[in-house]
């Protein structure tokens, strides 16, 4: 894909999660985030072509991502023991739950309820999400997998430390070494 429209796409995706995000900074009583949130979503769904393009942060207000498994984790559910599951990948089992509720907060759960065939809408959009965050993350995913001696502790090291970031709303303090 050409990168305007990759960039499109991946605008897209982000802007479909704003819902999401909404409801778990009010559950965690972020309330200036939500509002920054909804604003953002507001914005980027009329001004930004449902999204296709990104004018809230020239606006002013930046992307964040938050999910269920996240709010769970402020309020202190551990990580659980870590997965590897199909079409999800990396996760743990609050964040296979998370993402359970988080389903119901996306505007594309509500489509199937109208629609015959609304479950594959769903289903379409998790697969081009993470479509999206691999074709994101390939040369650092292939960098990692090169030079790890156990890839799969690699990767679980990883993605308990990034989830915990995550968790603390910090950015994550990873360190890879410099290939």
């Amino acid at each position: 894909m050409p990168a305007p429209a990759r960039h499109g796409v991946h605008n897209f995706l982000t802007n479909l999660s704003g819902p999401v995000n909404f409801a778990n900074e009010i559950l965690e009583a972020h309330f200036r985030k939500a509002g920054q949130v909804a604003a953002r979503f507001v914005l980027n769904s009329t001004f930004g072509v449902a999204g296709i393009f990104d004018v809230a942060s020239g606006a002013g207000l930046p992307a964040h991502d938050r999910d269920f498994g996240e709010t769970l984790g402020t309020y202190g559910v551990p990580q659980g023991p870590y997965l590897v599951a199909p079409i999800l990948g990396p996760t743990a089992v609050r964040d296979v739950s998370g993402t359970v509720v988080d389903g119901f907060f996306s505007p594309l759960y509500y489509l199937h309820l109208h629609y015959t065939g609304g479950q594959y809408v769903g289903l379409a959009q998790a697969a081009a999400t993470g479509l999206d965050t691999r074709a994101a993350n390939i040369s650092t995913y292939n960098d990692i997998q090169r030079a790890s001696v156990d890839f799969y502790a690699t990767i679980r090291g990883l993605y308990r430390q990034r989830r915990d970031a995550q968790v603390a709303d910090s950015p994550a303090k990873v360190e890879l070494p410099d290939f």
